[in-house]
């Protein structure tokens, strides 16, 4: 699938439930910027079918990253010109991270949230400082992740699964005229592989339900074998694909 109207429709919903904090629009194209934490956040993506690229403004965009402190990065995620991937493979950007836009149909009447997942409408130091420690690496980085999510202005439910009164996986839901988007779902490293994300997701997708939402979405990097086995059997497909072209040599 392949549709210009999903994925525009998406990718504005996207851009709404996962905020920036600097947007500057170029001839078809947003640059977000967000101190380099996730790439979808500090990027450059097109938002108007076949948004094209000269080299003036590669060069211009180029240099607005690296005034933020950013590693130049374009995503790609099909609106864009035909020959804009190879445009940025000749200027030396290297292709990283291709990901899955996964499309999932919600079943009317299915609204029953897992008694043991709380769902809060608003963020708490707490749950940001939980799920942030549990990614580790570049997104343990708790205070950007606050300032991120502190922006969502779409409805929301930051979603906390407890096991004996335990803290042990967690999510993020954003509804939005009739999608629910579904972000940071993270178990804790110990508790992995035993189905703990999947109630986070089911939970999630019901309470969209509840909000009426009639479909649910989410990202999943595309060698992500076992999230994808996991989406697939909640329903999940394909909706489109996009990668990374990122310039190498800087790191943010």
């Amino acid at each position: 699938m392949n549709d210009h109207s999903l994925i525009v429709g998406l990718e504005s919903r996207l851009v709404n439930a996962w905020p920036s904090f600097d947007y500057q629009i170029y001839d078809g194209w947003i640059l977000r910027l967000a101190n380099g934490y996730s790439k979808r956040a500090n990027s450059a993506t097109p938002f108007m079918p076949n948004a094209s690229l000269d080299e003036e403004l590669i060069d211009y965009m180029i240099a607005r990253f690296v005034e933020a402190n950013v590693r130049p990065t374009f995503r790609l995620n099909g609106l864009e010109a035909p020959d804009v991937d190879e445009r940025l493979a000749l200027r030396g950007f290297k292709e990283v991270e291709p990901t899955h836009v996964l499309l999932a149909s919600i079943k009317a009447g299915d609204c029953e949230v897992d008694p043991e997942i709380t769902l809060e409408p608003q963020v708490s130091k707490r749950w940001v400082r939980e799920a942030a420690a549990s990614y580790g690496g570049d997104k343990a980085d708790d205070a950007t992740l606050m300032q991120i999510v502190s922006r969502i202005r779409p409805q929301a439910a930051f979603a906390t699964l407890n096991l004996d009164e335990k803290p042990v996986a967690w999510g993020l839901g954003v509804v939005e005229r009739g999608y629910v988007g579904l972000y940071d779902i993270v178990v804790a490293p110990d508790l992995r592989g035993i189905g703990l994300g999947r109630r986070v997701v089911s939970s999630l997708m019901a309470w969209g339900c509840q909000q009426g939402a009639h479909s649910a979405y989410l990202q999943v990097r595309e060698e992500n074998e076992v999230a994808h086995a996991l989406y697939k059997t909640l329903g999940y497909e394909t909706a489109y694909r996009y990668t990374h072209r990122v310039m190498p040599g800087r790191s943010a």
